[in-house]
């Protein structure tokens, strides 16, 4: 009786010890979007659902943002380990903040093309980019487009515009009230929050930056210099697995959604779906980011939007693009061959 007890408090201690060894090699990893839970979620959502990253031996959790500049400042707080930003919002950080210590560094590029874009009602008047001058544009005082709208300006020569700032939730009510002539505000997000408001999209005139001279990036993956450190490994597996998520997440954006509706049951589906769609389109499966290679960056275009963030952002000190920027962990070309060709 003594020996077989003594067998069973064996194997029990050993079966313990032996999932104690697991859990202690699944690296946790918290990780902060830009935003709420809407499509373009979908990318981070689901290789969670799917348990890319746990096939990695990552414990990855998302929580929700409120802009860029949140999640910036969240991973070089040391809050956040890994998170998704504006890369000219990251920029900014590391330009007004040169003695900061743990200053996140980009490691994946994600929406090759800036999301952001002015968008007028065709009934203003406004058609092009010179009809902005004089006019009152709105958005928040931290919104992407609003930041880099003095790069748009000089790209197109337009003339002074008077600025009103409002809350998030505002922004598309205004423009549709006509409390200002137009908005600026990532694509996907705006246009269909103003289609939300009983607008259709073709009363809609939508001018994207890149199609307008503003070559800038748009968000990437950032990572704290202290997990670069202390656990590459678990940085390169944290991107390759991501990869993997947003190969399905192109490859079937409806099924995608189904994701995101498990973190936020209140989402619209079909809206999100399109939201998603629309993102991919534009951002992440463009023109520039199939000609460069998903994921990756081109020095001197890097070194470009440096140049122009520095400038229109006023920054503290000038900044330098190998400070904000380290592909060292990317996947492997095969790997990050994930975009579709396009459609004939």
């Amino acid at each position: 009786m003594k020996k077989r007890f003594l067998l069973k408090t064996t194997a029990a201690l050993l079966a313990a010890c032996t999932l104690g060894l697991a859990q202690a090699q699944t690296t946790p990893i918290k990780f902060q979007l830009d935003w709420r839970f809407e499509g373009p979620a979908a990318f981070f959502l689901t290789p969670v659902a799917k348990g890319y990253f746990k096939d990695a031996k990552l414990d990855v959790t998302v929580d929700a943002g409120n802009g860029s500049g949140g999640a910036v400042t969240r991973v070089a707080s040391g809050s956040y380990d890994i998170g998704f930003a504006d890369l000219a919002a990251l920029m900014e950080f590391h330009a007004n903040n040169p003695d900061v210590p743990n200053k996140p560094v980009a490691i994946m590029m994600v929406y090759n093309n800036t999301p952001a874009s002015v968008m007028a009602l065709k009934k203003s008047g406004i058609k092009t980019p010179a009809d902005l001058a004089g006019k009152k544009l709105g958005a928040p005082v931290f919104d992407a487009g609003r930041r880099a709208f003095p790069i748009f300006q000089k790209a197109n020569n337009i003339g002074n515009v008077a600025w009103t700032a409002m809350d998030p939730p505002l922004r598309e009510t205004m423009l549709v009230r006509g409390d200002v002539d137009a908005i600026t505000g990532f694509t996907f997000t705006s246009l269909l929050n103003i289609e939300a408001r009983g607008v259709k999209a073709d009363d809609v005139v939508v001018m994207q930056y890149p199609d307008f001279g503003v070559k800038l990036y748009g968000n990437v993956i950032i990572a704290s210099p202290k997990i670069m450190k202390e656990n590459p490994a678990a940085v390169k597996a944290f991107l390759s697995a991501f990869t993997k998520g947003a190969k399905d997440v192109i490859a079937n954006p409806a099924a995608a959604i189904a994701d995101v509706k498990a973190r936020d049951g209140i989402i619209n589906v079909e809206l999100e779906t399109r939201r998603l769609q629309l993102a991919i389109d534009t951002v992440i499966n463009s023109p520039s980011a199939r000609e460069e290679g998903f994921g990756q960056v081109k020095g001197p275009r890097l070194a470009l939007m440096a140049s122009q963030v520095s400038d229109a952002f006023n920054t503290k000190t000038r900044i330098k693009p190998d400070d904000v920027w380290n592909g060292s962990f990317l996947p492997s070309t095969k790997e990050l061959d994930i975009l579709p060709k396009p459609k004939k």
